[in-house]
């Protein structure tokens, strides 16, 4: 089957370049044909998943194409796979070949966001959209589900940019907040729907954003005080005031507030699906799973949300210990913000708990055959899990692979110094680390790593207590970043500091290495009885853990950790619902 999807896609190839508009002169053949050859080697690299070659190769073709069939097919490939670059390239030459073409301009005005170009992006709206006619500030109200889409820094400023002609409209200012709250700025956010609400006082959309301004800036309990005004007692109240009321009473911790709110919505609303979805992660968060699952099984058959659905459906499954249920879910979540990690749980899965590695990998690759914008994602998904099943090797394969794809994501560099180190190839790692700390220099992440890394397998301490108090710097709250610091002040003698410190991170992430750390503090301190006491509760919670069984032959040699009984899976924290 594979083979004669390829036989398909090359016959479709030809027929592209058959088409009328390659025929006259010479010269015109000799590109087609050349073209032609780059579209077999763009196919060619497809299959092989080399997915940078693919999108160059479909680009080059396009440049020498005057068929717009292939600067079409050309930018929707480099856009999938995500390689922005070459994907604007072959947007340009699309517009080129056909000005009057909508989604080609589209795509190219988001490809200029992307790529930061925002003045570029602003040429392309004007000329996309016409700001000059007496509705041009509702037009901006009308370009945020693409601008959603987009870097929400850019978007911010490119917004900020098209509304300073219209400072007196309400669409204009409720815009320009929306764009700015997804871009972190509660502030400005605050102020702009606080305009927009002056102009049009019986508009809710702009009090919805700054009800949610409100909560962004730390005040949850003047947020729900201001939406719980906006709904009052008004029966004829907007169910989307409810639904925001209910996710901010969620985001306090008062789900039966939240679920009051969201009844109130089925009652007046029968037919509002997103109450329902509500419910069910309220009900999900709350523990009540025979609930939860009723409410994603009548969610599905409703036919909407229906990835949330499939989604939670295998959380349920998880938590419960039914692995191959739980798989069958997850593998159903093909698009939206749950499917690479639902992918990533379903390989894990399979490979781990059900023990077929192999299918486990199958399945990432049938994925990404059938998800061309998860392409690159699986490639690191597939170096993930063969980290994980020792097959480091491999996994080095498909990260040097991801890192050629994506050589700006600070995540999938840091997973392969991570992968160096795991092989003993010390060394490498820290340079690696370093690499990362000098193109990534205000990020905790890169900075605690490679504190944590001198700190642990050098001699380097005084660097490595700098790095991390960097790190705590840009991340202050952050346990593992806490836990760092304590193992920093272990190594330095300061073994009262380090027990603060652990104690902290303990609190607020009881992880096996937290409490690895603390067992061999606590044994510094000659405190051996709290130390077998605190390991005997973490090996409970972690029976499996490696770093527990080190610390327990270290620091109490010959004894053994008692028969555990496996905990029973409780739900994590559930984010709020967008």
């Amino acid at each position: 089957m594979h083979h004669f999807n390829r036989l398909i896609s090359l016959l479709a190839i030809v027929a592209m370049l058959a088409s009328p508009g390659l025929d006259g002169a010479r010269a015109e053949n000799d590109n087609g044909i050349e073209a032609a050859g780059h579209l077999i080697e763009g196919e060619n690299a497809l299959q092989a998943g080399e997915y940078l070659t693919a999108a160059q190769e479909y680009r080059k073709a396009a440049e020498l194409s005057d068929n717009v069939d292939v600067a079409r097919k050309a930018t929707h490939i480099a856009l999938r796979l995500g390689f922005n670059d070459e994907a604007l390239l072959s947007a340009a030459r699309w517009i080129e070949l056909d000005e009057s073409d909508d989604e080609a301009r589209v795509l190219y005005t988001q490809l200029q966001i992307r790529t930061g170009n925002i003045r570029e992006a602003e040429k392309a709206i004007k000329e996309l959209v016409d700001l000059d006619d007496e509705n041009a500030d509702r037009r901006l109200v009308s370009l945020l589900p693409m601008l959603s889409e987009e870097d929400p820094q850019n978007a911010d400023l490119l917004m900020r940019e098209l509304a300073k002609p219209f400072r007196k409209s309400a669409p204009a200012n409720y815009a320009t907040a929306v764009l700015a709250l997804q871009a972190g700025d509660a502030e400005y956010a605050l102020k702009k729907s606080a305009r927009a609400t002056e102009i049009e006082p019986d508009w809710l959309k702009p009090k919805l954003v700054y009800g949610r301004a409100l909560m962004m800036s730390g005040d949850l309990p003047g947020a729900i005080e201001y939406m719980a005004g906006v709904v009052g007692d008004n029966p004829n109240i907007d169910p989307d005031a409810r639904m925001e009321l209910a996710v901010m009473y969620m985001s306090a911790d008062r789900d039966d507030d939240a679920l009051s709110q969201v009844n109130q919505i089925q009652l007046e609303h029968t037919g509002r699906m997103d109450a329902l979805r509500l419910m069910g992660i309220i009900n999900f968060r709350q523990n009540n799973l025979d609930a939860a699952q009723s409410d994603f099984e009548d969610l599905l058959a409703s036919g909407s949300f229906t990835m949330d659905a499939f989604y939670y459906l295998a959380r349920i499954a998880d938590f419960r210990g039914e692995p191959k249920r739980a798989v069958q879910f997850y593998k159903q979540v093909r698009e939206g913000q749950h499917a690479l990690g639902s992918q990533r749980r379903a390989s894990a899965l399979t490979a781990i708990q059900l023990g077929e590695p192999e299918d486990a990998l199958h399945h990432l690759d049938q994925f990404a055959d059938r998800n061309p914008e998860f392409a690159v994602d699986m490639v690191i998904a597939k170096a993930q899990l063969l980290a994980a099943l020792g097959r480091s090797e491999e996994a080095m394969f498909y990260y040097d692979k991801a890192t050629q794809f994506r050589p700006d994501n600070e995540e999938t560099a840091l997973g392969r110094a991570a992968l160096l180190l795991n092989m003993d190839r010390v060394d490498q790692a820290i340079e690696a680390y370093r690499d990362a700390v000098d193109r990534w220099p205000n990020s905790a992440l890169s900075l605690n790593a490679l504190g944590y890394t001198l700190a642990d397998r050098t001699d380097e301490i005084d660097e490595a207590e700098k790095l991390v108090r960097r790190a705590l710097r840009y991340d202050p709250h952050s346990p593992a970043i806490i836990d760092s610091l304590g193992w920093v002040l272990y190594k330095q003698g300061k073994y009262e500091e380090a027990l603060e410190q652990l104690q902290i991170a303990y609190s607020r992430f009881p992880d096996p290495e937290v409490a690895a750390h603390l067992v061999d503090v606590l044994s510094e301190l000659n405190r051996h009885e709290e130390a077998l006491e605190l390991l005997a509760a973490a090996e409970e919670r972690s029976p499996e853990s490696d770093l527990l069984a080190n610390v327990r032959e270290r620091r109490f040699p010959g004894t053994k950790a008692a028969a555990v009984v496996e905990p029973k899976a409780d739900t994590e924290a559930e984010p709020v619902p967008d």
